[in-house]
Order: structure tokens, then C-alpha cells, then sequence
């Protein structure tokens, strides 16, 4: 809608010598308990890669099982242990009764270039996150890392890790335009600003949510 140019192109298990610093946004989605032992020891075979990109300023955009596998270690609900890639200091754990998952709408405030924002998406997940240091959002509604937490994710300028399923970009316009932003000033010493584009439909479907779960 911007006319903002756009590759898009993926990594797949078993793909050798991803040269992760050439892109300008990492995205790395979630799964089940044996798709992230999978993936995780996919992973590691491109820790240095993603830790290189990462530290170059590369945004990274990380959901549910991709927010644990970049923390320090992913236990289960059988126990067993997945090491994450270490970017971040925090851990998971999950219960080993796996019926008991945060589920449901969540809502967060978060801040974003200095702006207080509400962002709404749908958890589930049965892992607890824990140790962060710096959280995406406070919880308005919801759990949050873990079982009625008053924190969610975790965050710096060019990382977003968050259990927000929702889906997270077409529910919250204000959180695509900030990575969009980040990303095309990357390069940049111009601190180019974003076009408005026409957001009432998503703005007005917030609106009847926030109204919904936050009386």
C-alpha cells in the first residue's frame, strides 16, 4: 500500500549457510513440543548467523516458540530440555500437565517510539517464561509469560518476542508500522517517516474488542 519494495524468502530445516545478516527482518514462528526440538537443532547449526544479524540491527520478530528458542533453554512437558540460542536471558518451562496452557485474548500496553500503544492478540501456550528484563507490554487482560503474569514478551528496539498469536500485525497496524519504520531507516540517517495509509477497519475492530474484555 506504500509502494515499499519487498523480498520475501525462507529457511528451511536443513538448509545450509543462511547468510542471516543480509536481511533486514527475521521472522521465526511457533509449533508444537517436537516441531521446536526440530527446529531448535536446526537452530543451532545457525546461532552465530542469526547472533550476527541480530547484533548488526537486523529486527527480529519472534512468536510463542520462536520467543523461547532464543532464550536460554525450552523444558517441555515431558521434561525434556531444549537449548535455545542464548540471544536473551530468559527460560522456559512448561507444566508437565498439558492441559494447563494460558489461552484466550490478551491485551497489552506497550510503548513504542515513546508512545504508549494497546496491543490485542490470542495466546496458548503452556510454557512460563521467565527471567526478562526488558517486557514487550504490562497486561491489561490476559496472562502473559505466565499463568496471570503482569508482563508479557519481551522487547528492544529492533526485537519483539511475544506470545501473541492473533494474528499480531493484522490486529495492531501501529506494531507492523513501527518494524516497517525501523526497518527502511535501518540503512538510513534520513529517519524517514511512514506514509498513513487508511487503518479505520482495523482501529474500529480494536475498538470492539477493547471494549469487550476491558470494562
Amino acid at each position: 500500500m506504500r509502494n515499499i519494495d519487498c523480498v520475501v524468502e525462507y529457511h528451511s530445516l536443513g538448509t545450509e549457510n543462511t547468510d542471516f545478516s543480509k536481511y533486514d527482518l527475521i521472522y521465526l514462528g511457533g509449533g508444537a513440543d517436537f516441531e521446536q526440538q526440530l527446529l531448535g537443532d536446526d537452530l543451532q547449526k545457525c546461532k552465530e548467523s542469526i547472533m550476527s544479524a541480530y547484533k548488526n540491527g537486523a529486527f527480529l520478530l519472534l512468536i510463542c516458540g520462536g520467543y523461547q528458542l532464543m532464550g536460554q533453554y525450552y523444558i517441555d512437558s515431558n521434561k525434556e530440555k531444549i537449548p535455545g540460542l542464548g540471544l536473551f536471558d530468559y527460560y522456559t518451562v512448561a507444566s508437565s500437565d498439558k492441559s494447563k496452557r494460558c489461552i484466550g485474548n490478551i491485551i497489552l500496553e506497550a510503548e513504542l517510539n515513546g508512545k504508549k500503544t494497546k496491543v490485542i492478540g490470542f495466546e496458548n501456550h503452556g510454557g512460563q517464561t521467565s527471567n526478562i528484563s526488558t517486557p514487550f507490554g504490562k497486561v491489561l487482560f490476559g496472562n502473559g509469560n505466565c499463568f496471570s503474569d503482569n508482563s508479557e514478551g519481551y522487547f528492544e528496539k529492533n526485537v519483539i518476542a511475544t506470545y501473541l498469536h492473533g494474528p499480531l500485525l493484522s490486529k495492531n497496524p501501529n506494531v507492523a508500522d513501527y518494524i516497517i519504520e525501523y526497518c527502511i531507516n535501518r540503512h538510513s540517517n534520513d529517519n524517514i517517516k511512514l506514509a498513513k495509509i487508511n487503518d479505520d477497519l482495523e482501529n474500529e475492530c480494536r475498538e470492539v474488542l477493547f471494549n469487550r474484555l476491558l470494562k
